[in-house]
């Protein structure tokens, strides 16, 4: 290990391009997260509804995402999707970071699609006398579902939820494969810029694994602090 060359890392251009690919990654994993949270649970609550055409247009959705790889995905949002679009509108955003727009909503569509299957498993696991009972102390439907069966399911759902979101943040470097200038690309970029694969593959190791083992930590004080409580 005498010849690692730290400085690679901690200073220079390299260091720069190594740091706004990280940048780029936790940014991808933030708003994807805060986009497919409520998708997904809009998603679960359309699964659970007495109505049979809005189980199907869930389901659909649930199991047409699930069953192609996040690379089709990625790809098809990049390359296919903006053939349907004017070709100026297509040259504007190619020319404006459409690399990390569409890496977002390809993260985003499948992320939510495995989320709303954790989310109504939680809600199902929830007894109906939880919300029966919510429901005898005159609470509405909406009230109920809001006050007491969500709140207790999403608690429920808190262990699938951090898998899934360990998954989203190793996810993110499948962007690179079109082109988005996330922790891996950059990582490849500075292998090719200085013939040096140890160093730039370690940061980003050690990123990935960073981050990962806080989100677990995460997950587990937020067990500790919000235990199920029964009304």
């Amino acid at each position: 290990m005498s010849d690692f060359d730290v400085s690679i890392l901690l200073s220079g251009p390299y260091h720069e391009l190594l740091l706004k690919g990280l940048i780029l990654s936790l940014v991808l994993l933030g708003v994807t997260l805060l986009l497919s949270l409520p998708l997904a649970l809009l998603i679960a609550l359309l699964r659970l509804s007495p109505l049979a055409p809005l189980r199907t247009i869930a389901w659909l959705f649930v199991e047409s995402i699930r069953n192609v790889p996040l690379l089709a995905h990625m790809l098809f949002w990049y390359f296919g999707a903006p053939e349907l679009l004017p070709e100026s509108l297509r040259e504007w955003l190619y020319g404006h970071s459409f690399e990390a727009i569409a890496a977002v909503v390809a993260l985003t569509l499948y992320t939510s699609a495995y989320m709303s299957e954790d989310m109504r498993s939680g809600i199902r696991a929830v007894p109906r006398v939880q919300f029966e009972a919510s429901r005898a102390l005159g609470l509405g439907f909406l009230a109920s579902l809001r006050l007491v069966v969500l709140p207790q399911a999403l608690r429920v759902t808190v262990p699938p939820l951090v898998s899934q979101t360990l998954n989203l943040w190793k996810n993110t470097s499948i962007a690179t494969v079109i082109g988005a200038a996330e922790l891996m690309y950059q990582a490849a970029k500075v292998e090719t810029a200085t013939f040096r694969s140890f160093e730039p593959f370690v940061f980003a190791t050690v990123a990935y694994l960073t981050l990962s083992l806080l989100i677990t930590g995460l997950g587990a004080w937020y067990q500790r602090c919000h235990p199920v409580r029964a009304i």
